[in-house]
């Protein structure tokens, strides 16, 4: 894995994110893994490797690299020019000396606007040094970049950081979505995320959204942002631009 890093055969795969109208709005950057003789290897298999060998750094840089190297060329294309690109930051990732300085660097550099880079985190990410989480996000939150909670409701933490971070989005965790009409309790706890993320000014949108009865749940009771085979599997860069080549764009 150390050689696959080395030799960048990690790609990313982009889910698109979609609003009530059906406008594309963001994508998702997902890593996978080409391997030389195995093919696509899913994250599921390579990412607790990474964390077992210590190259979950590693890998962290290049998924990042990735990410903002793409969002630079959709800048330049009008078509994509408004789209928000959401990248998953490992704990590791996060708390390196001087990331935030770091990645204000790289943006200024490539001439990327902060304002169309998601930066999402689990929430025991923020959990283990909330302190050192704030100073970052305040850093980049003060250029515009913007910060999710990824697979918001599983976590077993305090929820007093929501009220103590610059927080833009919750995502609804896939799991609960697929229980909705299903798992009363699951869908009541859909409905209290919900109602939590506009209390506190945060926009909301759910993963794993597969039929359209999860939609109409989730539009009926306020999320207006969705995630979710129903609207498209992770797929290349190629293959993403090519299926939305004539739908819409839209800045949120």
């Amino acid at each position: 894995m150390r050689e696959a890093i080395r030799e960048h055969q990690f790609e990313l795969y982009y889910q698109p994110q979609l609003d009530v109208d059906g406008v594309l709005v963001g994508a998702e950057a997902l890593v996978r893994w080409n391997h030389p003789e195995r093919g696509v290897v899913s994250p599921i298999e390579f990412i607790p490797l990474a964390e077992q060998n210590g190259l979950i750094l590693g890998l962290g840089h290049e998924v990042l690299e990735l990410g903002l190297e793409q969002l630079k060329k959709w800048q330049q294309v009008p078509h994509y020019r408004s789209l928000k690109l959401s990248i998953n930051l490992v704990p590791e990732q996060f708390y390196e000396d001087g990331f935030a300085k770091s990645l204000e660097a790289l943006l200024t550099e490539r001439e990327i606007d902060p304002k169309l880079l998601m930066l999402e985190f689990t929430e025991s990410t923020l959990l283990d040094n909330l302190e050192l989480a704030r100073f970052n996000m305040q850093q980049l939150s003060e250029i515009g970049v913007h910060f999710a909670i990824d697979d918001f409701g599983t976590g077993y933490s305090s929820l007093t950081y929501l009220s103590q971070l610059p927080l833009d989005m919750l995502k609804i965790d896939q799991s609960f979505v697929r229980n909705i009409g299903v798992n009363v309790k699951d869908a009541a706890i859909v409905r209290t995320i919900i109602d939590m993320a506009y209390t506190l000014d945060m926009s909301v949108l759910a993963e794993g959204v597969e039929t359209e009865a999860q939609r109409k749940f989730l539009l009926g009771h306020g999320c207006t942002l969705y995630q979710g085979y129903l609207f498209g599997r992770p797929v290349p860069v190629d293959r993403f631009e090519a299926a939305w080549a004539v739908s819409a764009v839209k800045s949120v």
